[in-house]
């Protein structure tokens, strides 16, 4: 048999064998598809998903793409093109202070440029992050609720000196065993506005002693006074990026 490859045919790798290999066990052939991003209970009400693979390219619009980001293109929705899916545009618009309306433009005008496009069966797959802002807070709510989560007054420089190190546990902060009700309290009142941008955070309780400093209580919430591109001034918490972004992931 020839070892040859078919004219144009996609180079092989490790992502395109791990897509072939779910579509050929039919990994995910039962999954639904609520018609726009939602929770599970959402999409177990849709019809069969008509997309045989799902992508996102999810740049934050605070700049203007460059030739890293075309490779991102190509790799998302060129998957998505060749394996019969839909590859979402979204933006992670998480941080006020940076992102512009400018970048948006710029960023869609260059990946329609590119040649791709994310209309697809019937419907337009352009998303932003700031569309699950209500969902996110009520996420944080649960935490809280559960005792997953406070709210920390700890100065940023305590919050460092607490951290540790590579080799050296951190330590925990003074307010980390509040009682939910107590955090409760604390979170909406930043939500409405009553506290100072830096005075306090919103940190997951995880383990101050991880050996991976970046799950010591990591925050999750922070105050930012800042018009947003897409919300206007409804908010003056904003989620932080890691997590605000499997969330997304999850509701797409």
């Amino acid at each position: 048999m020839s070892s040859e490859k078919t004219p144009n045919a996609p180079a092989a790798n490790f992502i395109r064998n791990i897509v072939e290999h779910d579509l050929e066990q039919g990994t995910y052939k039962t999954r639904h598809w609520g018609g726009c991003p939602g929770d599970a209970e959402h999409h177990a009400k849709g019809e069969p998903d008509p997309a045989k693979i799902r992508t996102r390219f999810p740049p934050e619009p605070n700049g203007y793409l460059h030739i890293g980001h075309a490779k991102s293109v190509f790799l998302n929705f060129g998957l998505a093109r060749d394996y019969g899916g839909v590859c979402h545009m979204r933006f992670d618009d998480t941080n006020p202070e940076k992102e512009e309306q400018e970048y948006v433009d710029s960023i869609t005008d260059m990946v329609q440029w590119l040649g791709f496009g994310w209309d697809k069966f019937g419907a337009s797959h352009l998303y932003f992050a700031s569309n699950y802002f209500d969902f996110m807070y009520r996420a944080a709510e649960t935490l809280i609720e559960a005792g997953h989560a406070y709210v920390d007054q700890q100065t940023a420089d305590e919050m460092r000196a607490n951290r540790g190190t590579l080799t050296e546990p951190g330590k925990n902060s003074p307010y980390r065993d509040r009682s939910p009700a107590e955090n409760l309290a604390l979170f909406r009142e930043m939500r409405d506005g009553k506290h100072a941008e830096g005075s306090m955070i919103l940190r997951a309780k995880i383990d101050m002693a991880s050996p991976n400093i970046n799950l010591r209580d990591p925050a999750i919430y922070r105050i930012r006074r800042a018009t947003h591109h897409n919300t206007g001034d409804k908010w003056c918490i904003y989620p932080m990026y890691t997590f605000a972004h499997p969330i997304e992931d999850a509701l797409e």
